[in-house]
């Protein structure tokens, strides 16, 4: 059940969020221990992004009040989405949604360094791509489109056949020197990148599709599944074993978490 503020949501607290998707989220795991890697970058996500969407600033303290609220009773690692919309928010009159609330769902959480993914390209951006938003339609529709030929999700490129990001994720590549690169582009800055790119050494590049598909090895990343490898781009297959893969992997998994 998703709480709104203190409270249960009712369905008519959910319509407008329903109907419109006007509102943004940052996504959290939480380990056993209640700790939370790069939870000071999912607050300062909620804030920068509020100022956008809403013209808003967003009380920090409070949401890791209702974070910990919801989390009560609860074993082991989850995921925890803190949504920031405005129940009032009208679709003919959208500027005068400036008093939004806080949302929080949790999910039990999967593993860690999960299975690697096959992705198929699919060229598409993000509107608003900085922001973390619930506009999430584009997005499904080409993971759709991605699994009902027989992958696992959707790699985005952009009219330059540059790509850019994942459905729900960022994407890194590992060149023949072993160089960590991250694409340049229009993507989410995501916190799991954040902490990776603070631990290591990478450089940005702009990154066509074709020499995407001739990397030894690329990754997907997002708080949900840490590092995870992706073993063919269209059918072009990429290593999964790479050292600096699992080099990856043990860097974020020693990211101390935060105190919620």
């Amino acid at each position: 059940m998703p709480n709104l503020d203190e409270h249960p949501a009712t369905a008519e607290d959910l319509l407008p969020l329903a109907l419109t998707s006007y509102g943004h989220f940052t996504s959290l795991r939480v380990d056993a221990d209640r700790r939370i890697r790069g939870l000071s970058l999912h607050l300062e996500r909620l804030v920068r992004d509020s100022r956008i969407v809403f013209g808003t600033p967003v009380d920090t303290g409070r949401v890791r009040e209702l974070v910990s609220k919801a989390l009560t009773g609860r074993n082991g690692p989850c995921v925890v989405r803190v949504t920031h919309f405005d129940p009032a928010v009208d679709m003919g009159h959208p500027e005068e949604a400036t008093e939004p609330r806080i949302m929080v769902t949790v999910r039990p959480a999967g593993e860690l360094s999960p299975p690697p993914l096959t992705v198929m390209s699919v060229r598409y951006e993000r509107d608003l791509p900085e922001v973390k938003h619930c506009g999430l339609f584009g997005a499904l529709h080409a993971r759709r489109s991605a699994r009902l030929k027989g992958f696992d999700d959707a790699l985005f490129t952009g009219p330059d056949h540059r790509v850019t990001e994942g459905g729900t994720w960022n994407v890194g590549f590992i060149d023949e020197n072993g160089t960590v690169i991250w694409p340049e582009g229009p993507v989410l800055p995501g916190v799991t990148t954040a902490l990776l790119q603070e631990r290591t050494e990478y450089k940005t590049a702009h990154v066509t599709l074709d020499e995407a598909k001739a990397m030894p090895a690329a990754f997907a990343t997002n708080t949900s599944i840490g590092v995870r490898a992706l073993s063919a781009i269209d059918g072009t297959p990429l290593a999964v074993d790479h050292p600096v893969l699992s080099a990856l992997r043990e860097t974020y998994l020693s990211v101390p978490g935060e105190e919620l």
